[in-house]
């Protein structure tokens, strides 16, 4: 008979959550052109016709923009993207729902049958952790594509 020494010791788990800044003054997201329009600004201008890129969005109950995460950066033409890193990004910063968002260096804005497939996975997650997937917004240097506006969310 084996005995297992009882030595181990285990530390108390504290989680904490201090923002530093005032949440009124962080931006609010109310449609997909906001959404496009905070994405461009944020993008790196030298990538976004080079590298596929996928990014997204924290908010909070009120959608005011926690952060902006990347989770991916590929090649010219995909990049992965893992949900078990999209939704520990999206706990880590307590918020409420999120907003994905990806480049086409290509400068196509429909959809691929990967980019639905991934879609529709991350909302699936997002409901088992009762986080909100608001929308998946694909741009380019010219324009946006919304699943949200395009009724595919």
């Amino acid at each position: 008979m084996v005995q297992i020494e009882n030595s181990l010791r285990l530390c108390e788990v504290q989680v904490t959550y201090t923002p530093d800044y005032k949440i009124s003054e962080r931006p609010k997201i109310t449609s997909s052109l906001e959404t496009y329009q905070l994405l461009k600004q944020e993008w790196d201008k030298g990538r976004i016709n080079f590298l596929e890129e996928f990014k997204v969005i924290l908010l909070n109950r009120a959608n005011r923009v926690l952060g902006l995460a990347d989770i991916s950066i590929g090649g010219v033409s995909g990049t992965v993207v893992d949900p078990k890193i999209v939704f520990a990004t999206a706990l880590k910063g307590n918020c409420s729902s999120i907003i994905v968002a990806h480049n086409h260096p290509s400068g196509n804005l429909r959809p691929s049958e990967s980019d639905i497939r991934l879609t529709k996975k991350l909302v699936e997650c997002g409901k088992l952790l009762e986080i909100v997937v608001f929308d998946h917004v694909i741009i380019t240097e010219y324009g946006y594509y919304s699943f949200l506006d395009e009724g595919m969310i």
